[in-house]
């Protein structure tokens, strides 16, 4: 079983106890043993970058990164060869320390599986790194789906909120569990109250390969949830 927490981006409120020495990811990097890189969503990192990263963690930490909106946002899954060569170069640059790599589609874009199949098709003919995907049109929590992600060994993440109930729930290949917590009633404001944080512990503990990542960052409560749910799951066997 393993099960890792951690946030979005690594910063971090300044009143918990870090160290005080080191870069804000070696900071980070001492309290959890992963992060979620969503700047690569935003903006393309040199390779060197990745290395400089992968070089400053423990040999344990992972990193999963954010695939770029160019594919997703802009292109909408359609021709992407180029981008996506280019982002797994640069990724490539964290070596082993590379976990999932996180599609994020946008809420307008529905499943269609002729785009599907063709963009799983590119895609899993380029890499072979544990994929997850955070679609968030509702199109996608049907059996058509389903099928495709598991065809091709995508996750489906669970997310909160969830779009449809089916959201919340793991989905597509069962080999990994990616939960991507965004705040509620606020999207990535609201920290999480302790018994909800309770629940979900109870469910991280009955699941093999998991990611829980906090997306609550506005405030802080990132980190915070982040830092409950590891006391949470270390003070119960």
């Amino acid at each position: 079983m393993t099960i890792r927490i951690g946030t979005a981006g690594w910063s971090f409120p300044r009143d918990l106890d870090f160290p005080v020495e080191g870069t804000g990811l070696e900071r980070y990097a001492a309290r959890f043993d992963c992060v979620e890189i969503n700047s690569s969503f935003y903006r393309p990192h040199q390779r060197k970058t990745y290395e400089r990263w992968a070089a400053t963690t423990p040999a344990d930490f992972r990193f999963s990164v954010k695939v770029p909106q160019t594919i997703t946002h802009e292109r909408r899954l359609v021709a992407i060869e180029d981008l996506l060569a280019r982002f797994l170069d640069e990724t490539d640059g964290l070596g082993g320390k590379r976990g999932p790599l996180l599609v994020q589609l946008p809420p307008s874009l529905r499943f269609e599986a002729d785009r599907v199949a063709a963009f799983l098709e590119t895609w899993r003919n380029r890499t072979d790194a544990p994929t997850v995907l955070e679609p968030r049109h509702a199109s996608w929590f049907a059996d058509a789906a389903e099928r495709m992600l598991t065809k091709f060994q995508v996750a489906r993440v669970a997310a909160d909120p969830a779009v449809v109930p089916a959201a919340a729930e793991p989905g597509g290949w069962r080999g990994l569990v990616y939960r991507r917590w965004h705040g509620s009633p606020v999207i990535y404001e609201s920290a999480y109250p302790t018994d909800t944080l309770d629940a979900l512990a109870a469910r991280l503990r009955t699941e093999d390969e998991t990611w829980c990542i906090f997306d609550n960052t506005k405030f802080g409560a990132a980190t915070r949830d982040a830092l409950t749910m590891q006391t949470l799951l270390s003070s119960r066997p």
